[in-house]
């Protein structure tokens, strides 16, 4: 495919392809973005509309919420020994090089016309999981079907930042 434009990226996937009813697979893919949308998250989201919080600086208020976040996961895995348990997807790949809506294996490991159920974990802060839906182009090349919107602004973000990347290197060695 001519007209798919891919940047390098090393991001790890864990997928499976989908063989039957996609039931477990929607319901992990609602819960990662409930996740995101937790008590905390919301809190936020009514204050902006409340117009609070103005007068406070963003980055700092976004830091505090994370750190608040991440005390509150060590919390129920220390009083309930709750874990987010994903589903256990049965392939594991290295994605090389990402698009808009595309990507590209490492390794020829996909069936053509195939559609699958994937995870990753994207390298940017805060450490973000993205669950997906794709489709096998080629036995390396997936189309993104089904993203959340968020997430695919993300990845968005994540693709544009390797490009800004890959054209400082190719200015360098001008």
């Amino acid at each position: 495919m001519s007209d798919v434009r891919l940047v390098p990226a090393a991001i790890d996937l864990t997928y499976e392809a989908i063989t039957g009813d996609t039931k477990n697979y929607d319901r992990e893919f609602q819960q990662i973005l409930d996740i995101e949308d937790d008590s905390i998250g919301q809190w936020m989201k009514h204050s902006k509309v409340r117009g609070d919080g103005s007068d406070s600086d963003p980055m700092v208020l976004n830091l505090l919420v994370e750190l608040y976040r991440k005390m509150d996961r060590i919390e129920t895995l220390l009083t309930k020994g709750i874990n987010n348990q994903y589903l256990s997807l049965t392939d594991k790949a290295q994605i090389e090089e990402i698009g808009m809506e595309h990507f590209k294996l490492s390794s020829d490991s996909l069936e053509i016309g195939k559609v699958y159920y994937g995870r990753v974990e994207m390298p940017i802060y805060p450490k973000r999981i993205i669950p997906f839906y794709f489709e096998a182009i080629n036995l390396s090349l997936a189309k993104i079907t089904k993203i959340h919107v968020r997430d695919r602004e993300e990845w968005a973000y994540y693709m544009t930042a390797r490009e800004r990347v890959m054209i400082r290197q190719i200015k360098g060695l001008e």
